[in-house]
């Protein structure tokens, strides 16, 4: 009995496991469209996987083995059925800025890989452990104007660092200012290599016209075999052009990195940015495509499916890896059913590990380059900006504050910035919220704001005012304030009738002020009224013991409650007078 019990308990472990589960419930009918979304999905998987292990400062190689191994970690805990993670171009500087620092000595690749690989752990731990204490609304630390600016300045500095390396030349600079100013130096002394140029800037304008007038070619295919042809017919090699060379052939053994002490420090912190900013844009990618098919997003278990993915690739010389919506799109409109399209286009790269090595030695940098600037250019969100200009002038400077932090600071100090001006911007709302006297309005029932209703009737010696937040440490003295000016109008009210179904909270500290507060509008002659208040935020106002101080009977269910019990107290008839 104690082995049955034991073997349920097992079985059932197994089937938590997403991968497990989505294999008992595959249907037949499915293999055919997985297996071509997956042929069709490897042909973008090689070029962006080289090309973004470029942009984060790593050999080509490890784009590929970080494709191969988080497409088979995410398809074992994954809970999504087609979401596709990769390499990505929103991590590429942010690995970069991580660990290029930490090799700028003596620029030894092998560091750069293990740096790197130690930094997917890193985010793995930081996703793993998250998921498990069920942290999922991390993802929302970051407000869509913030995320905004913030992809706007990344954008631009992808764009801005890849330049050099279309042109044929590169750049010894640590900041965007910096390799603006190194750019146009080189481009001024003549360093600009012709043949690379004509190929990176016809990459370019490739891409963007096939992606724009037939999206269903594969269009990043198309312009890395017609460079590698170019490069072999033209010998852009003996041309200035630098090419890609020989990959390693096979596939990487299971490697623990080795590195210092000291470097733990910096890559953690580079770690933390990666994460949020991997877990924000798997949730949104997520949702977006969970809306198509009728899926429902578990953003805990997304987490440990990206956790599992990093981990997988850190422990095979990869580097951090997010979601791609772009590739997901692509798996999508192939046709994919489920996680076996990664597992066919992770087996077809290790495929050409194994057999053809040599397929992508004359790809020449600057199509690469090419690659990663279309990339970017999908990262900027022009029209959301303007549309942020239009609507709400407050987060738009929200947005280029962000922007400007990633540009001007950096990208690891530019996440941190966001971070900071989305907290600040929710505290700045709570801690000076949208307050307002109610009145009467002919015709509407309940009670209005008089800010929208100019015309609405007030109750001489009554005043209903409206606190729209929670009431705290930060917001208490601006809510005493207002009572304060309030009970000081003409005519001067003996009730101030507090409609405070918005306030969902009351601290320790808001409610020394209500304390302090009714004793002096007592002294006044002034009640102190509270309509609406929620039960929870009751009972905290039993537990402080201000019902000691403030009359019990002046709670009421509702604002008619409030004006009705004023009425039988000798309250005046309504008059049309606004507050002064």
């Amino acid at each position: 009995m104690k082995d049955s019990d034991e073997g349920r308990g097992t079985a059932s472990r197994l089937l938590a496991v997403p991968g497990v589960r989505a294999a008992r419930t595959y249907r037949r009918e499915w293999l055919g469209k997985d297996l071509v979304a997956g042929i069709v999905l490897a042909t973008l998987l090689v070029p962006q996987g080289m090309a973004y292990a470029d942009l984060a400062g790593l050999p080509p190689i490890t784009g590929l083995y970080t494709t191969i191994l988080c497409l088979l970690g995410y398809a074992v805990c994954g809970p999504s059925r087609i979401l596709v993670l990769g390499p990505d171009s929103s991590l590429g500087p942010m690995i970069a800025a991580t660990v290029l620092p930490l090799v700028a000595a003596d620029g030894d690749p092998d560091r750069a890989v293990a740096l790197a690989s130690v930094l997917a752990l890193m985010v793995a731990a930081i996703m793993i452990l998250a998921s498990v204490a069920k942290l999922g609304f991390i993802a929302d630390l970051i407000s869509k104007p913030t995320m905004i600016g913030y992809m706007n300045g990344l954008a631009l500095t992808i764009l801005v660092g890849q330049l050099p390396k279309l042109f044929g030349f590169s750049v010894d600079a640590d900041t965007l200012v910096g390799e603006c100013v190194g750019l146009v130096e080189q481009l001024a002394d003549g360093a600009l290599v012709p043949a690379a140029a004509a190929v990176g800037v016809g990459g370019i304008a490739l891409i963007l016209v096939l992606q724009r007038l037939v999206p269903k070619v594969p269009a990043v295919l198309l312009m890395v075999v017609l460079a590698i042809a170019a490069a072999v017919v033209f010998d852009l090699g003996e041309h200035g052009v630098d090419l890609v060379g020989d990959l390693p052939e096979g596939f990487p053994p299971l490697t623990v990195p080795d590195i210092r002490l000291s470097d733990l420090v910096p890559l953690f912190g580079g770690a933390l940015g990666i994460a949020l900013v991997s877990l924000t844009d798997t949730i949104s990618t997520a949702s977006a495509f969970a809306a198509r098919s009728g899926q429902e997003i578990r953003g805990n278990q997304e987490m440990a499916g990206i956790g599992v993915a990093n981990l997988a690739a850190g422990l095979f010389q990869g580097f951090p890896v997010s979601t791609s919506g772009s590739r997901t799109a692509v798996a999508e409109r192939a046709g994919a059913k489920s996680q076996l399209t990664g597992v066919v286009g992770a087996a077809l790269i290790v495929l050409m590990l194994v057999l053809v090595p040599g397929l992508f030695r004359d790809l020449p940098q600057p199509a690469l380059a090419a690659v990663v600037i279309t990339a970017s250019l999908s990262l900027a969100d022009i029209p959301g900006t303007v549309r942020l200009w239009r609507q709400r002038r407050t987060e738009f400077l929200l947005s280029v504050a962000a922007f400007l932090g990633v540009a001007l600071l950096g990208v690891l100090p530019g996440i941190a910035l966001a971070v900071g001006l989305s907290v600040l911007n929710v505290f700045r709302r709570a801690w000076w919220p949208y307050n307002t006297v109610l009145g009467r309005v002919e015709g509407m029932e309940g009670y209005h704001d008089v800010r929208s209703y100019p015309a609405a009737e007030l109750m001489p010696g009554l005043v209903i005012y409206r606190f729209d937040a929670p009431l705290f440490f930060a917001n208490a003295r601006t809510f005493r304030d207002e009572i304060r000016h309030l009970a000081r109008t003409e005519p001067r009210p003996r009730w101030i009738v507090i409609a405070a179904e918005p306030m969902t909270d009351v601290d320790t500290t808001a409610a020394d002020m209500l304390l302090e507060l009714d004793v002096a509008l007592n002294a006044e002659d002034v009640h102190l009224v509270f309509a609406e208040l929620k039960d929870p935020v009751r009972r905290k106002i039993e537990r402080y013991e201000l019902t000691e101080t403030i009359d019990p009977h002046h709670f009421f269910p509702t604002v008619e409650a409030a004006v009705a019990a004023f009425r039988l107290s000798g309250g005046g008839p309504v008059v049309s007078e606004g507050p002064d």
